[in-house]
């Protein structure tokens, strides 16, 4: 059985492009786990093992893999850097103990960074900052500190000092050991050599140290009252209080290195061992029971009840379908059963596989703080709870962000059709990101991501992995409804059939929510004028009244529905007609209530040469865009503007072609925001010639033909 108080769960996060697959094969080299340096732009990488990864040169899916160091074990799990896969990092940070954080030492803190910051954030996920690409040209370390201080309001202390930067830099200086780490020019992977600090960097790196010091002390009585009286700090003084404020989120201790020149893995990791958490460390898990909704806690311990997390599925050709689990307390045995809290389901544990990337080892048990994949579950998704029939819990789920673009997608050859709705079945049960909606009116078959590039490796997934040749639409925007105004309704549902009727009478009021306020339902009969059983059927309806707008058909948001009033029939009422009756209240109350098509801001950091600002600048004007600001970043100008999403379709090929290839841009969702009058109009006008289209008339007219 694993000694808890020596394991690290740790995920490493980052902007794309800052060397975490890099770091990450390091890791695993210098550990023993491997015994080739794997290389992103060879295609080499042990992480990065889907084609798609290894022709991109970008982590798509997270992978996770354990290695050992100095009698512990690091779990760790490498995950993407593109935008569009944020829902990888998402759900990866919610069952990691800790983090590593990777910066660019030219870029400093980028666009994503800021995003898997505010992630760990949300899970007050411990973590530590580790400056990368020492080696590059324009690589600034206090820079970098300066602006994870900034942007992150933590406090970053640094507890090494780089011996040079750029093509200069050779090593680290350990400025708690006041030791130097040198490691030789070459690119080779040897290990490196312990020295005493050269005489030319003893001032800056004595003044590193007393900056060490003096934040240390800030946070410690004991600590400043030795260093008051010139007392002797020991290392494992320091090293106590640094894991201390670490495990509090009150500080992040910052390293640095070159992780593609081999310098700087080893401190790297013996920092993960002593400044990030092992399960030990964390509070209980908390979750609620099932059906009380009653609060309860479970220890992190073997001897617990179960408690287990499922926080990504994967499709694997040879063993079929894989469920990565987080077990947060117990023991999982292979071949036992297991319940499913959040569909009251009996799953059997087929069997039970420690991860290496897409490597696999059977285990015959896993326990409390083991990161596992198992085989076998047939009803378990992503974010769902398993644990003991008699002793259940509910954990919390994982909430991923809504998609944003759709295509159109079709099979080349309609026998197909069966295959292409497993295929994307088994995709959304991968991806909780990707959404498929079935358009009644077009025939269509619309996928929904986060980003183009997204999309792009969903269809390259499905033509390649699972041999289905299809046709795709071009991208179009999820817009969404809302309303601007108050607005009620008043509908009595009767219908008579010949014996029994159905009979409701509703009675609502609806008004504007806050922006990303979402949906809210307030219920306030008094008197018995609508049964309470009844009330969740109103409720239904009018979220099914939501799912298409009375503008254009497009999902509504932002909205408070207040219900007043109504009346049954004792024998006439019935769940389906109150339902029916909430669906016809809210599109008639929504239609009074001036109605606004919104459509997707996305946040657009541009990175360009100073030669091309003008005209990349003048670009983006034409594009709707609000510039939040322009500054020097190292070598580059640093754009952040406002932009809709439908104005930023092929973007990249423009940017390319006005820089001469030289700029770089990322884009994230940002927020929805009222579409102008003309643009909306033309929208509805576009979403309209798209339902009558003389294929769907003909469509219309046999089905017509047929019920006459």
């Amino acid at each position: 059985m694993m000694n808890l108080a020596k394991l690290r769960n740790i995920g490493i996060m980052a902007h794309i492009d800052a060397g975490k697959t890099t770091t990450t094969e390091r890791i695993l080299y210098y550990t023993g786990k491997t015994y080739k340096l794997g290389n992103v732009d060879e295609g080499s990488a042990t992480m990065d093992w889907m084609p798609q990864e290894k022709e991109r040169g970008i982590t798509i899916t997270s992978a996770a893999t354990y290695c050992p160091w100095k009698e512990h074990v690091i779990q760790i799990i490498d995950t993407p850097g593109h935008v569009d896969f944020t829902a990888e990092v998402e759900r990866s940070i919610r069952v990691l103990d800790g983090a590593l954080a990777l910066f660019c030492a030219v870029g400093g803190v980028e666009p994503q960074s800021e995003t898997v910051w505010r992630q760990a954030d949300k899970y007050k996920i411990p973590r530590l900052a580790f400056v990368n690409k020492m080696d590059r040209a324009g690589a600034n370390f206090e820079r970098v500190i300066s602006m994870i201080s900034e942007r992150f309001h933590t406090l970053p202390i640094a507890i090494q000092y780089p011996i040079g930067e750029g093509e200069h830099f050779q090593g680290v200086v350990d400025l708690i050991e006041k030791k130097a780490i040198l490691w030789p020019e070459q690119n080779s992977a040897t290990d490196f050599q312990l020295s005493d600090i050269p005489w030319q960097w003893e001032e800056p790196v004595q003044k590193a140290r007393e900056k060490m010091l003096e934040s240390l002390c800030d946070l410690s009585d004991h600590l400043a009252e030795k260093y008051l009286n010139e007392e002797e700090i020991s290392p494992q003084e320091i090293r106590s209080l640094l894991r201390e404020k670490t495990l509090s989120l009150e500080i992040t201790p910052v390293l640095c290195g070159s992780a593609f020149k081999n310098k700087g893995i080893q401190p790297l990791l013996d920092a993960i061992v002593h400044y990030l958490p092992s399960p030990l460390d964390l509070p209980p898990i908390e979750g609620v029971h099932p059906q009380s909704k009653e609060k309860k806690q479970l220890a992190t311990s073997p001897n617990e009840p179960l408690s287990a997390l499922a926080f990504k599925i994967m499709a694997d050709p040879h063993v079929g379908k894989i469920t990565f689990l987080r077990l947060y307390s117990g023991t999982l045995q292979a071949g036992s059963y297991v319940h499913n809290a959040n569909n009251n389901t009996k799953e059997r544990i087929g069997r039970i596989l420690r991860m290496h990337a897409n490597e696999r080892e059977a285990i015959p048990q896993a326990t409390a703080g083991d990161i596992v994949a198992v085989v076998g579950l047939k009803h378990t998704k992503t974010g769902h709870t398993l644990c003991q029939k008699e002793n259940p819990i509910l954990l919390e789920n994982i909430n991923f962000p809504e998609p944003v673009i759709s295509i159109s997608v079709e099979p080349q050859n309609r026998a197909e059709r069966e295959k292409f709705s497993k295929t994307l079945s088994r995709l959304c049960e991968e991806d909780p990101t990707l959404q498929v909606h079935h358009d009644t009116e077009n025939e269509q078959t619309l996928i929904s991501g986060m980003g183009e590039l997204h999309l792009e490796v969903i269809l390259h997934r499905i033509q390649n992995e699972f041999h289905l040749p299809v046709s795709s639409g071009r991208p179009q925007v999820a817009y969404r409804e809302t309303i601007s105004k108050k607005s009620s309704a008043n509908v009595k549902y009767a219908k008579q059939t010949g014996g029994r009727g159905q009979y409701a009478h509703v009675i609502l009021e609806i008004e504007p929510n806050k922006a990303g306020g979402g949906f809210e339902f307030q219920n306030s009969i008094v008197g018995g004028a609508i049964p309470k059983e009844y009330i969740p059927a109103v409720e239904k309806g009018i979220q099914q009244a939501m799912k298409e707008g009375v503008l254009a058909s497009f999902p509504m948001v932002d909205i408070k529905v207040h219900l007043t009033d109504g009346s049954f029939h004792e024998v006439d009422s019935s769940e389906l007609a109150f339902q029916t009756a909430g669906y016809m209240a809210f599109k008639q109350a929504a239609a009074k209530a001036s109605p606004k098509l919104l459509e997707p801001v996305m946040l657009v950091e541009v990175f360009t040469p100073a030669e091309y600002l003008g005209d990349v600048l003048g670009n983006i004007q034409q594009r709707r865009a609000k510039i939040q600001s322009i500054r020097e970043q190292g070598r580059t100008q640093h754009i952040q503007a406002h932009i809709p999403l439908a104005e930023m379709f092929g973007y990249a090929t423009v940017l390319r072609s006005l820089t001469q290839g030289r700029a770089d841009h990322t884009m994230q969702f940002s927020h929805y925001q009222v579409l102008p009058q003309e643009l909306a109009e033309e929208v509805r006008n576009t979403k309209k010639k798209t339902t009558t289209t003389p294929s769907n008339t003909n469509a219309k007219s046999k089905k017509k033909a047929k019920s006459a």
